[in-house]
């Protein structure tokens, strides 16, 4: 009777993105952005634990947040999540000049054409932020093939559904997994951007760093890739630069230091996920409510 239900449940989850999908298509772009702030405040509402995981978090990246200035930022990034969903279920159907008008670049030319012109891809080191999948449906209309490794969710029918949906956009979706590797080495092999969400280890197996003043771990891949194939890493992000209008800030920032030292490898790829951990709170700072990070990343945290 319990797996009965858990799969009612799972396939009502299935029907509920699918339904926000065809609702978001049809809604006009200024009335699906007049819904998030009524979804995200329920959101807020309804999920206490983790607004008050996003509260810790946004003091984390901006220790001068407090009182009614912090309740506003907890709202903001609820806000900002509703956004992003209700953005990538509208993003397959908009035309290529509507992304295209709605997004600027800084970096792009100067970092990331020059690294894909060297021939071994680029890695972009992405935070869980703002609406990365714009500038995705944006590169992919330049003619930029892009692989993108994403968790694995369940029910597998919703991870096969947010597959396509990303695919829709012109991404090649990769589950994060053990076969996950072979993938984006080959996908770098033919000089393709490499998106990886950076900031949270899924798996609980990476490297330890200093992450806004407390030690935590972050995901070794984008050094490990870096260090092998000789690929740069590019720390990136896309703000939502206007809440009235689907305007877009990408930013790219230069290649960090990924040669090889004598230390050994092991040492570089400590080093390496270090820099990556300093880019990314570069990034964040810039507009932590725009941090879509719900849940525990510290061993100081609840339920970590």
């Amino acid at each position: 009777m319990a797996e009965r239900s858990a799969r009612l449940s799972d396939l009502v989850a299935v029907g509920s993105y699918r339904t926000g999908s065809v609702a978001a298509r049809l809604v006009p772009g200024f009335a699906s952005r007049s819904l998030t702030a009524p979804l995200g405040l329920g959101a807020t509402v309804l999920n206490p634990a983790r607004r008050a995981m996003v509260s810790r978090h946004l003091q984390r990246a901006d220790p001068s947040l407090g009182g009614a200035a912090l309740r506003r930022a907890i709202a903001e990034v609820f806000d900002s999540s509703a956004r992003y969903w209700m953005e990538s279920f509208r993003l397959p159907h908009l035309s290529a000049r509507h992304v295209d008008r709605n997004l600027t670049t800084e970096g792009y030319r100067e970092y990331l054409l020059p690294a894909l012109e060297a021939g071994r891809g680029a890695i972009l080191a992405l935070p869980h932020l703002g609406g990365w999948e714009w500038a995705g449906r944006w590169l992919a209309d330049q003619g930029r093939p892009i692989t993108a490794v994403v968790e694995r969710l369940e029910p597998p029918e919703l991870f096969e559904w947010f597959a396509k949906l990303r695919s829709d956009l012109g991404m090649n979706v990769v589950p994060l997994g053990s076969d996950a590797t072979t993938e984006i080495v080959a996908a770098l092999g033919r000089n393709e951007v490499v998106c990886l969400l950076s900031d949270r280890d899924l798996q609980r197996s990476g490297v330890e760093v200093e992450f806004f003043g407390e030690t935590t771990t972050l995901p070794a891949g984008p050094a490990v890739l870096s260090l092998r194939t000789g690929a740069p890493i590019l720390p990136t992000a896309v703000y939502f630069a206007d809440r009235r209008s689907d305007r877009h800030l990408g930013v790219v920032r230069p290649p960090l230091d990924t040669a090889r030292s004598d230390a050994g490898f092991r040492a570089d790829v400590a080093r390496v996920t270090q820099l990556v951990a300093d880019e990314l709170e570069v990034l964040i700072a810039k507009a932590p409510a725009q941090w879509h990070l719900f849940q525990p990343n510290w061993p100081s945290d609840p339920g970590y």
